[in-house]
C-alpha cells in the first residue's frame, strides 16, 4: 500500500478517535474544578453541585436524573486515586472495565447533612489515603477522628470536634478521616467502630481515646501528650538557663506573674511550649517569691516578654513585650520575630551543599504566612540531620535558572553535591514537606534535567515523565521513592517535569502523565502496571525485560532497511530513532515512508497494523 494511502487511513481513523473523545464530557469541567484540584476541593465542588442539581430539588425537570448521574459519576472517578489516574491518562475509555455504580445516588438530605462533615473547617485537616502516613509520621502531634457519614454519634460529636480544633489550633494537629471514602485506609488502621479517636506521633504507638466527648475531656487527654517543658525560673537557675539557650541560638518566652496585671495561665504556657518546641523555651517567674529578680528585669506588674538570643534589658528594643493574652496571637508575634532561614547565594551554594543534606526554599521575593511556618523546619528536621536554607530567585536568578526553577518550590539536596536533588510537588503544608524531606534523603530519586538525562544507555534507569498538576503523578512519587530504596545499586530512578522540559518529553512521544519508562541500555520499556512500589518491583524483576513489555502496547523501534547496523550504533550511542505505536495485525513490514526507504519492525512478535496510527515520524536526533 502506498504511504500516502496509509497516511490518509491513519488520519481518518485518528479523526474518528478525536471526535469520539471530544464527544465525552470532561469530568473536571462537570465538577467545575481544575485538574490540579485536591480530593477535598473535588468533594466540596461535588457537594455544591449536589445541593443545586439533585433530582429531589428539581422534581419538574425530566433531565435532572441523567444530569445528576453524570456529575455523580465524575465525582466517583475523581475522588479515587486509581480511577483518576486512568481517567487522566486514557479518558473514559480507560474506565470501561470499571463498575459504573449502577445509577445510584444518595438523597438530597444526605448531601446536605452527612456528606463531607469537616470539609469547610479550616482548623481540621481532612486526611485521605494519599497523605495520612505523611501527616502522622511528620513529628507533629495529631489527634484524628475516624468517622462514617451515616453514623449518628459521629454527627453528634462534630460541633464539639470543631470547637476542640479551634481550642487546640497550633498545639495539636486535628485531623478527620471519612471512612466512607477511605474504607481501605480505615481497615488498615484497625478502625471497626465510629467515631474512633486516636492520638498519633512519630515514634509512639497510636493511643485511642475512650473518655466522654466533652471538649474539656478531649483537651485534657490531648494535653497529656504535649511533653514540652515549661520552666519555673528563680534566682538559682535563671541566668544559667537563659545563657545555655542563648548559646545554642534559642530564645526565651517568659511570663512574669506579679500581684497586679494579667499572668498567662498554666494551660496557656503549656500550649505555647508545645507550639514553640525546639524554637523558643517557655518559662515563668513568680514575682511574689522572686521580687528582687523581677526588679532586676524591671518588671512591676504581670507581663509576658520574648527575649531573642543575645537580647539584653540594657537594649530595650531587643525585647518584645506582649500586649495580648491570646495563645495564637502570642505565637504569631514570636514567630514573626524569629530569625529567617539561612540565606544561600550563588557564591555560598556549592560549598554549603557539597557534603551536607539541605532543604532549600526557593522563593521569588514574596513573604507569606507559610514562610513563617518554614522556620519550624530547622527544629523538626534536626534529628534527620537536614539543614534548612532559602534562595531568593530575584536576587540569584542565575542560580535558579541553572536548576530550571521557575516558581516558588521546596527542594531537598541529598548531600551528594548540588546536582543530586529532588523537588517537592506535594501540598505546601508543613507535615507534607517534613515527610517529603525525610523520604527524599533516604531514597534515590533524582530530579532530571537535560544535563543529567540518562541518554547514554550505560546504566538502567527508571524515568517518570510527569506533570506537577496531575494528582496521579503526585501520588506515584512516594511509591517511586520506596522502589528506589529496594533497587538501590541495580537501577537508578529519576523524574522529569514535562511542563518545564517540554522538548525532551516530546522527543519521547510523551502524551499522558504519568508515563513511566525504563531505559535498559538500548531498550525502552513503558510500565503500565499498578502505581505502587510493589507493582514497579514486580515488573522490573520480570524475566525477559530485555524486550518491550506488553506486546502491542509499547513503542517499537523502527529503522530503515539496509541501515540496521548504523541505526544500532546510533541507539547505542544515545540517538533516538523514530518510533511508532504498534497496533494489532500480522504485517511485519511497513510500506514506503515517502522518502524512498522501507521500514520494518525490529521487535519481532506482534507486528504492525496495516495503517499505523499516531506517527508522527521524526529523524533520529541527538538527545541533549
Amino acid at each position: 500500500m502506498p504511504w500516502s494511502r496509509m497516511l490518509l487511513g491513519s488520519l481518518l481513523v485518528f479523526s474518528f478517535l478525536v471526535a469520539s473523545v471530544s464527544s465525552n464530557e470532561d469530568y473536571y469541567k462537570l465538577l467545575k474544578v481544575s485538574r490540579e484540584a485536591t480530593t477535598r476541593e473535588i468533594r466540596q465542588a461535588f457537594k455544591r453541585l449536589a445541593l443545586i442539581m439533585h433530582p429531589d430539588k428539581n422534581p419538574h425537570d425530566e433531565t435532572a436524573h441523567d444530569k445528576f448521574l453524570k456529575v455523580t459519576r465524575a465525582y466517583d472517578v475523581l475522588k479515587d486515586d486509581d480511577l483518576r489516574k486512568k481517567y487522566d491518562k486514557y479518558g473514559e475509555k480507560g474506565l470501561q472495565d470499571e463498575q459504573q455504580g449502577g445509577g445510584r445516588y444518595e438523597s438530597w438530605n444526605y448531601y446536605r447533612n452527612e456528606f463531607g462533615i469537616y470539609d469547610d473547617d479550616l482548623e481540621i485537616v481532612t486526611l485521605d489515603r494519599g497523605d495520612f502516613d505523611a501527616a502522622v509520621n511528620s513529628g507533629e502531634l495529631w489527634f484524628v477522628n475516624f468517622y462514617f457519614p451515616r453514623c449518628h454519634h459521629c454527627h453528634e460529636l462534630a460541633p464539639t470536634w470543631r470547637e476542640f480544633a479551634k481550642e487546640m489550633d497550633g498545639v495539636i494537629r486535628i485531623g478527620a478521616v471519612n471512612c466512607g471514602d477511605n474504607n481501605r485506609l480505615c481497615r488498615s488502621k484497625g478502625i471497626n467502630s465510629y467515631p474512633s479517636l486516636y492520638i498519633y506521633k512519630a515514634g509512639m504507638n497510636p493511643e485511642k481515646y475512650f473518655g466522654d466527648r466533652a471538649k474539656e475531656s478531649l483537651t485534657k487527654f490531648g494535653m497529656q501528650f504535649v511533653k514540652s517543658r515549661v520552666t519555673e525560673l528563680w534566682q538559682g537557675n535563671v541566668f544559667t538557663e537563659i545563657e545555655a539557650a542563648f548559646s545554642s541560638g534559642v530564645g526565651w518566652l517568659i511570663t512574669f506573674c506579679a500581684d497586679s496585671g494579667d499572668c498567662l495561665e498554666s494551660k496557656t504556657r503549656q500550649k505555647l511550649a508545645g507550639m514553640l518546641e525546639g524554637l523558643v523555651n517557655v518559662g515563668w517567674m513568680d514575682c511574689s517569691t522572686q521580687a528582687e529578680l523581677c526588679d532586676s528585669f524591671e518588671v512591676t506588674t504581670s507581663t509576658t516578654a520574648f527575649f531573642p538570643p543575645g537580647s539584653s534589658l540594657k537594649n530595650k528594643g531587643s525585647v518584645l513585650f506582649m500586649q495580648s493574652l491570646d495563645t495564637r496571637e502570642i505565637y504569631g508575634e514570636v514567630m514573626q520575630h524569629l530569625p529567617d532561614l539561612e540565606a544561600l547565594t550563588k557564591e555560598t551554594f556549592q560549598s554549603k551543599l557539597a557534603h551536607h543534606r539541605w532543604l532549600v526554599s526557593f522563593s521569588f521575593g514574596q513573604k507569606t504566612i507559610a514562610s513563617h511556618e518554614y522556620k519550624k523546619l530547622k527544629a523538626l528536621l534536626k534529628a534527620a540531620h537536614i539543614q534548612v536554607g532559602k534562595v531568593d530567585c530575584l536576587t540569584d536568578s542565575e542560580l535558579c535558572v541553572s536548576f530550571y526553577i521557575q516558581k516558588p518550590c521546596i527542594a531537598v539536596f541529598k548531600g551528594l553535591g548540588i546536582h543530586d536533588f529532588e523537588i517537592h510537588h506535594g501540598k505546601d503544608v508543613l507535615y507534607n514537606i517534613i515527610a517529603f524531606a525525610k523520604e527524599s534523603v533516604s531514597a534515590h530519586v533524582t530530579t532530571l534535567r537535560p544535563e543529567n538525562f540518562p541518554s547514554d544507555g550505560k546504566e538502567p534507569w527508571l524515568v517518570d515523565f510527569f506533570a506537577p498538576w496531575c494528582p496521579p503523578c503526585r501520588a506515584l512519587l512516594p511509591e517511586l521513592r520506596k522502589a528506589s530504596i529496594q533497587l538501590f545499586g541495580q537501577m537508578k530512578f529519576g523524574t522529569l517535569d514535562c511542563t518545564v522540559h517540554e522538548r525532551l518529553c516530546s522527543m519521547y512521544n510523551i502524551h499522558a502523565y504519568p508515563t513511566t519508562v525504563i531505559f535498559n541500555k538500548s531498550s525502552i520499556h513503558e510500565y503500565e502496571g499498578h502505581h505502587s512500589a510493589d507493582g514497579i518491583l514486580e515488573f522490573i524483576q520480570l524475566p525477559g525485560l530485555g524486550r518491550p513489555h506488553g506486546g502491542d502496547h509499547g513503542p517499537r523501534q523502527l529503522c530503515r532497511a539496509g541501515e540496521e547496523e548504523e541505526t544500532q550504533r546510533d541507539l547505542d550511542g544515545g540517538l533516538l530513532c523514530p518510533v511508532v505505536w504498534a497496533l494489532s495485525g500480522p504485517a511485519a513490514r511497513v510500506e514506503e515512508d515517502g522518502t524512498g526507504g522501507e521500514w520494518y519492525d525490529k521487535g519481532g512478535d506482534g507486528g504492525l497494523s496495516e495503517t499505523p496510527l499516531l506517527l508522527p515520524r521524526r529523524e533520529c536526533q541527538s538527545l541533549p
